[in-house]
């Protein structure tokens, strides 16, 4: 099936320009290479503007363009990027662009008036509700990457308009985790998740300590922000637990847990992780709010806890390793199915 079009400006390709803080790891930068990716395979032009990381090589190889400019720093000097991103705006003919957090959406917002160039947003995250966050729903059109933030969206700011709110999930690729992947089996139980204070690692702990047979990996990254609270987590974490830091292949962890779990007591905007796991065919127990409560209740519905019951955690953990509840091999929340999504709002946006 051919997925090409023509931009209606007349240049015969679209150009579409992303802005994230950065692109070192997690779900939002891994969802900006992978439109980056699919815009160039479908023969349009991809830009992205960061303060660069470790993805940015991966970004380049697959066709795109990166631009370091710091615009995620949280300074009132972050604004001299306007005049500049304006005028890049200008040189390049850009059709779209595309902001995925506050600082660089507020650039991005002034940059675009008195161009052509059409402004949207994805809102990730239960932002804090004031007119700093509000930009995020300033966007031509508002992405949502769930049911959850679009409820939150209309919920605090009324003023935000709902036709033009486009609820589209997050997409995992079968092909990089296939329900049939089956490694050599360890039992384990596994947190994924930066080491932060939202991620649910102290529920975590308590769990393992009252099932000492099991092993327990905490997986991701440490915060350079907060260095204290992961020097904290290692003090109190109990033995059966393993720190594995960032790994890049998580897909072998998800397939040879026995269950991945999900445990912040506030709600995620999405649950990439939660998703990622159960396209393996790997049981996920969560917390039954949010994005996450969302996938589960799809996906794998035995999984859902009440926020923050040990107990409701600790007997749903014995029932799922004695009898592990059946996985969909197929699901809706696809990475064509975020793409085909999320390029064709921007093909709507052109007409």
């Amino acid at each position: 099936m051919d997925h090409g079009w023509h931009s209606p400006t007349g240049n015969g390709t679209m150009v579409v320009l992303q802005l994230v803080p950065g692109l070192e790891s997690g779900g939002v930068e891994r969802g900006t290479l992978e439109v980056a990716a699919e815009l160039v395979r479908r023969g349009q032009t991809s830009l992205v503007i960061s303060g660069g990381g470790r993805l940015v090589d991966e970004l380049s190889k697959a066709g795109s363009e990166h631009i370091a400019w710091p615009v995620g720093n949280k300074s009132p000097l972050t604004l001299r990027y306007v005049s500049r991103l304006r005028q890049l705006i200008r040189d390049r003919r850009v059709d779209i662009v595309h902001a995925r957090s506050r600082v660089p959406a507020w650039v991005a917002y002034w940059a675009c008036r008195g161009t052509s160039a059409h402004f949207l947003t994805t809102v990730h995250g239960l932002y804090s509700v004031n007119a700093y966050s509000a930009i995020m729903t300033k966007g031509e059109r508002v992405i949502a990457v769930s049911e959850t933030i679009r409820q939150y969206i209309l919920a605090h700011y009324p003023r935000c308009d709902p036709g033009k709110i486009h609820i589209i999930p997050r997409g995992v690729n079968p092909d990089e985790f296939p329900f049939s992947h089956q490694p050599p089996a360890k039992p384990v139980l596994t947190l994924p998740g930066r080491l932060t204070r939202l991620k649910g690692h102290h529920d975590f702990f308590e769990l393992l300590r009252r099932l000492p047979d099991v092993t327990g990996l905490v997986v991701g990254d440490e915060d350079p922000r907060r260095r204290d609270y992961a020097a904290e987590l290692r003090r109190s974490a109990p033995p059966n637990v393993t720190f594995t830091g960032h790994r890049r292949d998580v897909r072998e962890v998800y397939a040879t847990s026995s269950i991945v779990f999900s445990l912040s007591r506030q709600p995620e905007s999405f649950g990439r992780t939660t998703l990622e796991a159960l396209s393996v065919g790997t049981p996920v127990i969560g917390y039954d709010h949010g994005g996450v409560g969302e996938i589960l209740a799809e996906l794998c519905p035995q999984g859902r806890v009440p926020v923050g019951d040990l107990d409701a955690l600790t007997q749903r953990v014995q029932e799922f390793l004695q009898t592990p509840p059946p996985i969909p091999r197929q699901h809706r929340f696809t990475l064509r199915a975020m793409l085909d999504a999320e390029l064709g709002l921007y093909e709507d946006v052109l007409r």
